[in-house]
């Protein structure tokens, strides 16, 4: 008898166990076929970059060219004044980069850790804003800085960032809130004033919080376009992702030469996700947030 009970527990074991792998196996095909079809579009659009102009729209179409042309490359970036508005767009993010991270730090440390009157009202208030979509205070904000005198210049692209972001807000309050009370009472003790206590002791704990909105910041920066569309019309002043609707203005689209001048336009934003990846993922998680 003991034996059979043996058994019957070594067989339920081992089946839970193949259970268990089948569902592993079963998850990530899901997750691998999820990934291919998300993969999809930046594969045709690397094969398009390399390919003749004569393969461009052949039916059936060309998955894979017999000759890679890497000399589309040069002649898309030749194509328009590509370090220009390489400069201007590095500028941008550049100054939203640290005007984000210097106003939202600020701001999120004191809703998380000073106490003053209506804090968490205006709180409230500023979590409310974020479900107003960008469109409805796009007008409003053109006129305002129209009456500003800032049409085409660098101005209503950069100047919100020092305003903080709702979003960086709530992410380093949450991450604010994590961080011991004990360690900011210890040196009010000895004497540290609030702002030391900030820049010297709070803040340095928060690097993955700080590079998480750096990435976002870095990522909205680079790709807008709206914001350029609205507000710069000087052909000098444009960054890289207006620059490629000088491809769409033409009425023979050169896709071949747009395809490969976006693949070098998106090359930045992979490389900074990638590379920053763990303290990307480290300041979600920490604070609290599903993601």
């Amino acid at each position: 008898m003991v034996r059979v009970a043996q058994d019957r527990a070594l067989r339920d074991r081992n089946l839970r166990v193949a259970r268990r792998i089948t569902g592993r196996v079963i998850i990530h095909l899901i997750l691998l076929a999820g990934a291919l079809l998300y993969l999809f579009p930046f594969f045709w659009m690397l094969s398009t970059s390399l390919k003749a102009p004569t393969d461009v729209m052949r039916n059936p179409p060309v998955w894979i060219p017999p000759v890679l042309q890497w000399g589309n490359y040069p002649a898309a970036l030749s194509y328009f004044p590509f370090v220009r508005y390489l400069f201007n767009t590095l500028f941008i993010v550049a100054v939203n980069i640290l005007g984000t991270v210097f106003s939202s730090s600020i701001v999120g440390y004191s809703f998380a850790r000073l106490r003053w009157p209506g804090r968490d009202i205006w709180f409230g208030v500023l979590i409310a804003t974020m479900m107003l979509p960008g469109a409805v205070t796009m007008i409003p904000q053109f006129i305002m800085y129209r009456n500003f005198g800032w049409l085409n210049s660098y101005l209503p692209l950069t100047v919100p960032s020092f305003t903080g972001s709702a979003f960086s807000i709530f992410l380093l309050r949450q991450f604010f809130r994590t961080i011991p009370m004990d360690l900011s009472e210890s040196a009010k003790i000895d004497g540290c004033p609030e702002y030391r206590i900030f820049y010297q002791i709070v803040l340095p704990l928060c690097a993955p919080a700080l590079a998480t909105v750096a990435i976002f910041s870095f990522m909205g920066s680079w790709n807008d376009f709206i914001g350029p569309l609205l507000y710069i019309n000087e052909k000098m002043r444009y960054t890289l992702t207006f620059g490629l609707r000088t491809f769409q203005m033409q009425s023979d689209t050169r896709w071949y030469l747009m395809m490969a001048a976006s693949i070098v336009v998106a090359i930045p934003t992979l490389v900074v996700f990638f590379s920053c990846q763990k303290y990307f993922i480290e300041g979600i998680t920490l604070t609290g947030m599903k993601g």
